[in-house]
């Protein structure tokens, strides 16, 4: 938890912590009636023995989970929107207990992370005990305590012991992600280089789109492994021009570029997005058609053009749907 002071404060577990869920999990059952499927406490709050940031972490399963913004902000929940995982419906609660939660449709991959994560230091107390060292660690060193954007240091430090433990319990679902971790834009790079830049060949110049609000990054994980990339680019008020979709060599014929583009379609339609469009070469003008995409022309934005010939710009053929 982050103070007033860039302090982050780590305590010794306390057994009121599930007594706080359930007196929540009422609360919100209370509230949302018959949109509830199941509330789980999550995070290290939920771990017995566990040193954790005194936050009840909380996942909502609602059948339609916008039915319940109202109703969860009449108890006292702010909502923060999706922030960097698509499909989420993200709320804090500043009250005698702070709490975050994240509420999802079912069958999001989201669920089977962070319950997978719990079960495992639930049960293997080895990675339990190692996991609150690195914790102590981190924030006994005071740069860990430096915010950048959307992660502190000290949520950055516990990446790789996060990974290894989804890793090690098995965790392969598909999930897609707004580019918000560093290694998120360092894989956007990567893939962004390998299959388009270096085919030109230049160095890819169009890196400034990182930072640019009509630019929209995505990347598609299977398990804790990036498998895919997408580039978005804002196209007036309700359009999108799909720039970049592509997966890596080694994970195609397994029709996940197909799901790639219908996650990022969901997403779109979900936030109001009437209309996507792309420029499609002739190897790749089969794949859009057997998603309903068809010869559609647009205007494209000048942003990315003029200062190279690039594999981005250069397809002959204009497509789209209707989202």
């Amino acid at each position: 938890m982050l103070s007033k002071s860039n302090t982050i404060e780590v305590t010794p577990y306390d057994s009121n912590w599930p007594k706080m869920f359930e007196a929540e999990a009422s609360l919100i059952k209370k509230s949302i009636g018959d949109n509830c499927i199941e509330i789980h406490h999550i995070g290290s709050t939920s771990v017995p023995g566990l040193d954790a940031k005194p936050i009840i972490d909380m996942i909502l399963v609602a059948k339609d989970p916008n039915l319940s913004i109202a109703n969860l902000e009449s108890i006292g929940y702010t909502y923060k929107g999706e922030m960097n995982i698509p499909f989420r419906f993200y709320f804090t609660k500043e009250d005698e207990i702070q709490v975050h939660l994240h509420m999802y449709q079912e069958n999001n991959a989201e669920i089977d992370l962070n319950l997978i994560f719990r079960n495992f230091l639930r049960s293997n107390s080895a990675a339990c005990k190692e996991y609150a060292s690195l914790k102590q660690t981190l924030v006994e060193e005071q740069k860990n305590h430096e915010v950048v954007p959307m992660f502190s240091h000290y949520t950055l430090g516990k990446n790789s012991f996060i990974t290894k433990v989804l890793t090690d319990a098995g965790f392969d679902k598909l999930r897609l992600m707004h580019c918000t971790h560093y290694a998120e834009w360092e894989a956007a790079r990567d893939f962004r280089q390998l299959y388009f830049f270096d085919k030109v060949p230049v160095s890819d110049p169009y890196t400034w789109t990182f930072n640019h609000h009509n630019h929209m990054h995505f990347v598609l994980y299977k398990g804790t492994r990036i498998i895919g990339y997408t580039h978005l680019q804002r196209y007036g008020e309700n359009d999108i021009i799909l720039r970049i979709l592509v997966i890596e060599e080694r994970s195609r014929g397994c029709k996940l570029g197909s799901h790639l583009l219908e996650l990022c379609q969901k997403w779109l339609k979900k936030n109001g997005f009437k209309t996507i469009y792309a420029d499609s070469n002739s190897a790749a003008l089969p794949f859009y058609r057997k998603h309903g995409y068809q010869n559609m022309s647009f205007d494209a934005p000048k942003e990315l053009e003029g200062q190279v010939a690039s594999v981005l710009d250069s397809g002959d053929i204009q497509i789209g749907m209707l989202l």
